[in-house]
């Protein structure tokens, strides 16, 4: 069986974030999980860190490459970040559930098509309910 190479990758920056949703890496947890799963990813692993005095780190292994975020809750910010291989998983599905989750004021991102060509900068196929800056 041949696998194709061609993946999506989405970059976010989200601010206004609540900190305490920031500040609690097991409800990050929780929620980039649901976030896997809402994507159609197959999940291979997860590990998270409670950072002292703030902040957390999440990363979903996927069978289809990642998910992460990192969070710098005293600034209000989160950088997130979903990349899938194939045509099959949509990383924008994974980046809006946590929209939703985290509520931002602002979100800025971008979309890079790879493993098919030049890696090309493209605008999101879709953004949800929450209106994304692209940048």
């Amino acid at each position: 069986m041949e696998f194709s190479t061609f993946g999506r990758h989405v970059a976010m920056d989200a601010w206004g974030v609540n900190f305490d949703l920031l500040n609690d890496a097991e409800f990050l947890r929780e929620r980039m999980e649901q976030a896997a799963v809402a994507c159609g990813a197959t999940i291979l692993s997860v590990q998270s860190q409670q950072f002292d005095p703030q902040g957390a780190t999440v990363l979903v292994m996927l069978s289809e490459s990642h998910l992460s975020i990192h969070t710098y809750p005293e600034k209000g910010f989160a950088a997130l970040d979903c990349y899938t291989c194939g045509h099959t998983v949509d990383p924008m599905v994974a980046i809006e559930h946590m929209l939703e989750v985290l509520q931002p004021t602002q979100a800025i991102s971008k979309v890079l098509r790879r493993g098919d060509g030049p890696i090309e900068v493209v605008q999101p196929e879709h953004v949800g309910s929450k209106k994304l800056a692209v940048v």
